[in-house]
């Protein structure tokens, strides 16, 4: 399925609709803790932590893997979203949230490294927390949504011959969804952003003119770059108005990735800023439909 979604007046009365029976289990949501807190998944830093929070199954659950926004500088993976702990409140699937090495601590790719390696470590402990493995999927905003979109469609890092029984481990997830990431570097070139993160991602000071970065650094950095055929599905929530990550990021991936036939939708949200990326629950509810169908569903 290749889809661009934009939300008509009767599409949002239906989503308000949604929203209130989800409103009802905001407080369910607000009671589910965490069964483990900075679970170490590697040891080069103290950030390379993840918190798992368990749901009960007498069979082996599905589980999405957060991993927190803030301009790959800051944020925190205690900030997980309400749609993603309802799941876990309703015995749907279990959730692990990362926390990865900022950029003041270490340039890319340190933050998609630990990312990858984080699902490498969620896929060695599937026995013990009564995992799925070929269920694990991936979102995030902002930040986060940038590393949940190259962590979907990057390539296996799995080193099968490794001495690291985490890095014999498969990094592959079942899907993505990204909500307001940005995805190609490349646009830094003809769009003004401002921000200074896109350039401290990858170790320059803000300000740097475009044509003065590394090229290829510049390429490695971008989701897009990774994009190919055999990906597994991926959905973008994007507002229209954004003016941190303009939705060109959006776009740009969605159709390389339907030109390619692989799975891909992309909802726009009229009028909306960037706050789409808190994925809130007015723009969930398709992460949930989304999750239902790539994740979930048996």
């Amino acid at each position: 399925m290749n889809q661009q979604v934009m939300f008509s007046p009767m599409k949002w009365c239906a989503l308000f609709l949604l929203l209130a029976v989800i409103g009802e289990n905001t407080s369910v949501a607000q009671q589910v803790r965490p069964t483990f807190t900075d679970v170490a998944y590697d040891n080069d830093h103290p950030a390379q932590c993840v918190d798992v929070y368990l749901t009960e199954s007498d069979k082996p659950t599905p589980v999405v893997v957060f991993i927190h926004g803030g301009g790959w500088r800051g944020g925190s993976k205690r900030g997980v979203p309400p749609w993603v702990l309802r799941l876990v409140a309703e015995k749907k699937a279990s959730a692990v949230s990362v926390e990865y090495r900022f950029t003041d601590v270490a340039p890319h790719p340190a933050q998609v490294n630990d990312c990858l390696h984080a699902i490498q470590f969620v896929r060695f402990n599937a026995r013990e927390w009564n995992i799925d493995t070929s269920c694990i999927g991936v979102t995030g905003g902002s930040a986060g949504g940038h590393l949940t979109a190259y962590v979907t469609l990057h390539d296996d890092v799995a080193q099968p011959t490794s001495d690291d029984q985490v890095e014999r481990q498969s990094s592959r997830v079942a899907c993505g969804i990204s909500f307001a990431g940005p995805t190609d570097w490349s646009l830094l070139k003809n769009i003004d952003h401002q921000h200074p993160a896109y350039r401290q991602l990858i170790g320059y000071e803000p300000g740097t003119p475009a044509d003065q970065m590394d090229a290829q650094r510049m390429v490695d950095v971008s989701p897009i770059t990774f994009a190919d055929a055999f990906d597994p599905p991926l959905m973008q929530i994007h507002g229209d108005a954004d003016d941190i990550v303009p939705i060109e990021h959006a776009q740009n991936l969605h159709k390389k990735l339907s030109d390619l036939k692989a799975t891909s939708e992309l909802v726009v949200i009229p009028g909306a800023n960037h706050g789409v990326a808190g994925a809130g629950d007015a723009v969930s509810a398709r992460a949930v439909e989304f999750v239902q169908t790539h994740l979930l569903a048996p």
